[in-house]
């Protein structure tokens, strides 16, 4: 029923449609559901190219059974995290944005941690703060921060007075992880250049990294632009708030 929990067969269904190329709407209405409940169905099991109905109803077989044990402590949210908020709403949310990172190429467990840093009201968790709240082992917590210190989109501080790291999420995040793409991109675009050159500019081989290296060096170019004028634009809008 319309509101309930999807059934298995009405996941290969959602399954049928996006093989036959239907539209979210298109889907939704053959199942007498919401829009919203079939793209949050296929947001949280990998997105259109990677849903598969089996994979996808042992995954919310198995999220229920969660929901049904008690939680420990520790994971528990204080009444500060919650702030009012509609926990299912949250969680909900959580899986989306994890969906949607691991879209973008970020393994499972690194776009997991992005997601607790960003619903997080403070912005900062320790290592074990994000083991505890993801209930995953600490190693699995290690091996994703050093992804997202690598790619800049978290960064480390010593928490005062204590002997551990905190993990960081500010507004400057994603500029950061921009700007690194940008500069992986120049890199990319000088390795090809200097690649042609070795293999003759005027043979197929040398053409076609010559072709490469203009494209990157096109790109990188073009992604410091933009986020320069972004930044410009925030600061603008920044001073026009106060």
């Amino acid at each position: 029923m319309p509101g309930g929990r999807l059934t298995h067969h009405e996941r290969q269904a959602i399954a049928e449609g996006l093989r036959d190329g239907l539209s979210y709407t298109d889907i939704a209405g053959r199942l007498g559901r919401p829009i919203s409940t079939v793209t949050r169905e296929v947001a949280r099991n990998g997105g259109p190219s990677a849903y598969r109905a089996d994979a996808a109803h042992r995954a919310a077989t198995g999220r229920a059974r969660r929901h049904k044990q008690p939680t420990t402590p520790t994971a528990a949210p204080t009444a500060s995290d919650t702030r009012g908020r509609d926990p299912e709403a949250v969680v909900e949310l959580e899986e989306q944005f994890t969906a949607l990172m691991v879209g973008t190429g970020l393994p499972r467990m690194t776009a997991r941690v992005l997601t607790c840093l960003y619903v997080t009201d403070g912005g900062s968790l320790t290592a074990t703060e994000l083991a505890q709240r993801l209930q995953v082992s600490p190693a699995s917590v290690s091996k994703a921060v050093g992804e997202l210190e690598q790619q800049e989109l978290i960064r480390r501080e010593r928490d005062t007075g204590r002997r551990r790291d905190r993990y960081v999420i500010d507004a400057d995040a994603w500029f950061r992880g921009w700007m690194a793409s940008a500069r992986q991109n120049a890199t990319l675009a000088d390795f090809a250049l200097r690649g042609a050159q070795v293999l003759g500019a005027t043979t197929p081989a040398g053409t076609r990294m010559q072709d490469i290296g203009h494209f990157f060096e096109h790109v990188g170019r073009t992604m410091i632009e933009a986020a320069e004028q972004w930044r410009q634009a925030d600061a603008a809008r920044r001073n026009t708030s106060r």
